[in-house]
């Protein structure tokens, strides 16, 4: 519960900081030119920084929590649905790392429930290899338009940054998904068809396999997988009645082979689902079953891995199954011990243990686990199997002698109230020699 003081002092911040970004709108400068280029979340913390708030605590926070996401991300392997809140006055970043490959379309989708109408900012970076390097923004939206889609260019991690205004709070539902650039070259199949993959041992270890096999009935169409034009159509002995096809927006060439017949012609257009020939076994696949060997070939780069271009994943985001009545608040670990892991999986590398009675924030959920913050601050996510909600005391103590009531479980933390010698007070939790507490009038803090 905020209190009277500290609710005048939240509108007078809000009211404040509304009229010193409004007035950030002058007129057209080279600034203004300069700005048509930015992000709309670079956008806005240029804003922030012209009308001064970059040197109030409220404005910093909410800089660090955007450099910090970069940096401190939560590893996610995408389909991933989860949602959580966005509490005003509390400047807070996500960040999410994905293993992305070449081939894949990273989708991200955002909804916002909110009383007010609220700006999130969804931003994607590539993240350098080396340590020292910085991230490059490769993508951005926001909530005006909260759906965001990028080609991915080369096989690195990516990370996905969300970050609300300041001072605006609101539920937030999230959807991370990969999907194929190229629709797929046989009428009928799907990835889960694929038999032999990129890498495969062929002329008994001499060479590898520059590309995937779909195993198809003969005479099964062979279909154009993106927008191009037909730069080749002949017969070679390895690959027998062959296709190539230019796809010049993305500078490659896709390749098929041992076709049975082709149906299409040189500088022929073409478009997605276009037959141009019929699945064989044509050139060296005369001792094995039809199918179409499919190819990818980058312009002076030459071949690479077909596969993720083409994969869609079976498995859809799981439902998120938490109780939602639960985020914002404090829960508590409820077994002896309690696994913290790096993201909502049991397979997923572990973040700590932590003791029975540890409280914890809830900040989000993903299927049947809490996104948590400790009380340092870091986050990571906990089974809702372990944790019980913090709202019922373990224990109550009356206190010896006076002590402060602080905001956070730190020896440097601010006082939120001096509670008197002979106060009662409710234990609702034990996080390094601090204790969660809530006095008689409900407040809660923590007691060193």
């Amino acid at each position: 519960m905020r209190s009277n003081s500290g609710n005048k002092i939240f509108y007078i911040c809000y009211t404040l900081l509304l009229l010193l970004l409004a007035s950030c709108s002058g007129k057209q400068t080279l600034r203004g030119v300069f700005e048509r280029h930015q992000s709309p979340y670079e956008k806005y913390a240029a804003k922030i920084k012209s009308a001064g708030l970059d040197q109030t605590a409220l404005g910093q926070d909410w800089l660090q929590a955007g450099q910090k996401a970069l940096q401190d991300s939560i590893t996610i392997t995408p389909p991933l649905k989860e949602t959580g809140y966005f509490a005003a006055g509390q400047p807070r970043a996500l960040g999410y790392l994905v293993a992305a490959q070449r081939g894949e379309r990273i989708v991200v989708h955002l909804e916002v429930q909110a009383k007010e109408p609220m700006q999130v900012f969804v931003d994607l970076f590539e993240v350098p290899e080396n340590a020292g390097g910085e991230a490059r923004r490769v993508a951005s939206a926001d909530s005006v338009g909260a759906s965001l889609g990028y080609e991915v260019e080369e096989d690195q991690q990516h990370v996905l940054r969300v970050q609300p205004e300041l001072l605006r709070s609101g539920q937030y539902t999230l959807r991370i998904e990969t999907e194929p650039t190229l629709a797929f070259p046989v009428q009928g199949k799907t990835s889960q068809h694929i038999a032999s993959i990129w890498g495969d041992p062929r002329d008994g270890g001499a060479r590898r396999h520059e590309g995937v096999d779909i195993f198809a009935a003969r005479g099964t169409p062979a279909l154009a997988a993106t927008d191009g034009t037909v730069t080749r159509v002949n017969v070679t002995p390895r690959g027998g009645k062959v296709v190539w096809v230019s796809d010049m927006s993305r500078r490659q060439s896709l390749y098929y082979a041992h076709l049975d017949s082709q149906l299409v012609q040189v500088g022929q257009r073409v478009h997605p689902g276009d037959t141009l020939g019929l699945v064989g076994n044509t050139g060296n696949a005369i001792t094995t079953s039809p199918h179409l060997h499919f190819g990818i070939y980058r312009y002076g780069r030459g071949a690479t891995n077909p596969y993720p271009y083409l994969h869609t994943s079976p498995d859809e985001a799981p439902d998120v199954r938490i109780d939602p009545a639960l985020v914002g608040n404090w829960v508590r670990v409820s077994a002896s011990a309690a696994n913290l892991r790096l993201a909502p999986s049991i397979k997923a590398r572990s973040f700590g243990t932590l003791p029975r009675h540890t409280p914890l924030r809830v900040t989000g959920g993903v299927s049947d686990w809490y996104r948590v913050a400790l009380p340092n601050g870091s986050e990571a996510y906990i089974a809702s199997s372990v944790v019980e909600a913090a709202a019922t005391p373990i224990s109550y103590e009356k206190l010896a002698a006076a002590t402060d009531l602080l905001d956070s479980a730190d020896t440097r933390a601010a006082a939120k109230d001096s509670l008197a010698a002979g106060s009662q007070i409710a234990i609702l939790g034990n996080y390094n020699g601090f204790r969660l507490v809530r006095d008689t009038g409900g407040v809660l803090g923590w007691i060193d």
